[in-house]
């Protein structure tokens, strides 16, 4: 910050009112009409309240502290209810409540965190955070904004999220529920459209690391995507690697931690082979396109279609329990209508995260600049 607007420790320009929260253990807490906040925002509903105006919340241990991009204060207004996971503050006459907010949500407080486990602002910390503070109607002016930019920044969010949703309505427009299957699709056991094997067996002392190779693990298959960034390597001899090389259309499932997650594999790296906690599924194209299988599994596991083939406690899907799984098989002709549909919807996703992340640097550099007496 430069020394444009004077500056003041965030003490002096709010009072504390710590003393008035009261925790209440989730076990403890009725549901009600009233919010409940803790550290990093709303965290469920109570039938009661103790504050009734509006109030900058601020995280005191929990929060993002780390990373505060994503945010370590909040506006809150109404009857609400706070829990002794964040500072209540109550600005005084000098400070107008929505430019503090945009001073302290993306602040960066560690230099005043303590802890090593479990980061903790306390309230002498807090207090002493520096803040710049120009005159009222200048607050304001900058409030408003950075408040504008912020709401584009939320429509695109929004835009995303409707996307998400998109694809399932398709999905469920195209095909019906796969747990009911009213439109009445044939069905095969899984085993039947797929040829399905497990990846290899990790064993620290087969390794020479004379032939290490980068594998998938259940970790790295998430919903309809790769995360490639933290790939582990072992070794996989001549043998391993000509049958357990991946490639592209290969359909990866999970067969524990969320059993039936599945993503298709598209060749985001050259050469990589998967662990035995993995399956991969190669689908009959005249029967199944892969992209079609990952959004049944989805709809499977996410309405406990999965519920016959894997155990409430021991949450696996064996080679077997996939095998026979019961699967809903329209048209090939429609699946790969259903298939250029969803590329469509990932293009627009792919330009709304582009346009976003755009917004969001736009959003830093204007509250960079609003600090420094630069708008």
């Amino acid at each position: 910050m430069t020394d444009t607007y004077p500056k003041k420790q965030l003490g002096d320009v709010v009072e504390f009112l710590d003393s008035m929260r009261r925790p209440v253990t989730e076990s403890d807490r009725r549901a009600g009409e009233y919010p409940y906040y803790g550290a990093n925002g709303l965290q469920g509903t109570i039938d009661d309240f103790i504050f009734d105006e509006p109030l900058l919340l601020l995280a005191e241990d929990g929060g993002h502290f780390g990373s505060p991009d994503r945010g370590i204060a909040y506006r809150v207004s109404g009857k609400t209810w706070v829990n002794n996971h964040a500072h209540v503050l109550r600005p005084k006459a000098c400070v107008d409540l929505g430019f503090l907010c945009r001073v302290l949500e993306n602040y960066d407080v560690t230099p005043w965190v303590t802890g090593t486990t479990r980061g903790k602002l306390t309230q002498a910390g807090a207090a002493q955070i520096v803040v710049p503070l120009p005159p009222l109607p200048e607050q304001r002016r900058i409030a408003e904004i950075l408040d504008k930019a912020d709401a584009l920044r939320a429509k695109r969010r929004a835009a995303l999220a409707q996307l998400d949703t998109l694809t399932q309505s398709i999905f469920l427009d195209m095909f019906g529920d796969p747990a009911t299957n009213p439109k009445g699709w044939p069905k095969k056991p899984f085993g039947e459209v797929c040829e399905t094997r497990l990846g290899k067996m990790l064993d620290q002392k087969q390794q020479t690391g004379q032939n290490r190779r980068p594998y998938l693990r259940n970790a790295n298959v998430q919903w309809f995507r790769f995360d490639i960034t933290n790939l582990l390597e072992m070794d996989f001899d001549e043998d391993e690697r000509r049958i357990l090389r991946l490639q592209p259309g290969d359909l990866l499932i999970c067969e524990g931690g969320e059993p039936g997650r599945a993503a298709v594999w598209q060749g985001e790296i050259e050469e990589c082979y998967f662990q035995k906690a993995l399956h991969r599924a190669r689908p009959d194209r005249r029967l199944a396109a892969p992209d079609y299988l990952a959004w049944l599994l989805w709809f499977l596991v996410k309405r406990g279609g999965l519920s016959g083939v894997t155990s409430a406690t021991i949450a696996h899907l064996t080679g077997e329990k996939l095998a026979v799984l019961p699967t809903m098989l329209p048209p090939v002709d429609l699946q790969r209508l259903f298939v250029c549909r969803v590329a469509g919807i990932k293009t627009l996703a792919t330009n709304q995260r582009a346009s976003l992340h755009q917004l969001d640097a736009l959003f830093a550099s204007l509250q960079h600049r609003a600090f420094r007496g630069e708008l």
